[in-house]
């Protein structure tokens, strides 16, 4: 994986990282002309959202290029809140976009007129949380639970995705899959395989990236003793290998559904969260 994506956005010290990977990614005039180049991209790719993080990451380190070096080192000087809240926005909204590119693209691909969504509802090992479903109920949970939700919830993604990203690879590879899984509308192609591979990976990265990004937060935010929420385990991987079509297409179709459900309610989280925290909710 390339230097763009392992980019650290939560440091300061990390300004240099982040103007390089703009500079590897062809796109060296963006730090001079982006607005510009913002408004006209592609704003419904991947790409669109990768610059845009890495970009708003700049500002940020911009914002606070004039202020004092750290006395004791750069290591011991801490992103302000409201800076941190704002690439966890930015960062979970890429998230989702992709989740939900990754979603659809599946679903047109393999899953045409199977019936999958009706075993998705309510199947997600998540569910197990006690997230709230909608903003009225969110806002009546202490800000330090809910972030400390979110990042439970983030922290239970890890295995499946991993498992994900690796049998998404197996697919790809295995000869004949395309004609066996595909319906008569879809073969010919490799391409839905590479664009969902591509993805998965991102986002298992971003959401590690994510988690990190939370527990920087929650240092800041939390008074008294750490605690760590705990998280559901996943079992849905024996799923993902059984030689039935349909039993293992519908783990995939589950998987996917789950994680843009997921995706949506922490980019939900966090944008309210950050309006709780930073703005004393006056947004």
């Amino acid at each position: 994986m390339s230097k763009v994506y392992k980019a650290n956005i939560w440091a300061r010290e990390s300004c240099g990282t982040i103007r390089s990977s703009l500079v590897v990614l062809g796109l060296p005039d963006l730090l001079r002309v982006f607005p510009e180049v913002i408004t006209t991209m592609d704003n419904k790719g991947g790409p669109f959202l990768l610059v845009l993080v890495l970009v708003s990451s700049l500002l940020l380190c911009n914002n606070v290029a004039s202020m004092p070096t750290c006395p004791s080192g750069p290591f011991t000087c801490r992103v302000p809140l409201g800076e941190l809240f704002d690439r966890a926005v930015i960062l979970s909204d890429y998230i989702h976009n992709l989740s939900a590119e990754m979603f659809d693209e599946f679903d047109r691909r393999y899953t045409h007129g199977r019936g999958f969504i009706t075993k998705a509802i309510n199947g997600c090992h998540t569910s197990l949380l006690p997230t709230p479903e909608d903003k009225e109920q969110a806002q009546k949970i202490h800000s330090e639970d809910l972030l400390n939700l979110v990042l439970a919830v983030l922290r239970s993604w890890n295995e499946p995705l991993y498992h994900l990203v690796t049998e998404v690879r197996g697919l790809q590879e295995t000869p004949g899959t395309q004609e066996s899984l595909g319906t008569p509308e879809t073969l010919g192609t490799q391409q839905a395989p590479d664009d969902i591979l591509t993805k998965a990976i991102e986002i298992e990265e971003r959401n590690k990236q994510l988690a990190e990004g939370m527990e920087r937060i929650i240092e800041q935010v939390q008074t008294g003793d750490r605690r760590n929420e705990p998280y559901p385990t996943w079992l849905g991987f024996p799923s993902l290998q059984v030689a039935d079509e349909d039993t293992r297409l519908s783990a995939f179709y589950n998987l996917l559904h789950c994680l843009r459900r997921d995706s949506h309610k922490i980019d939900n989280y966090l944008k309210l969260l950050k309006c709780q925290i930073i703005y004393d909710s006056n947004c």
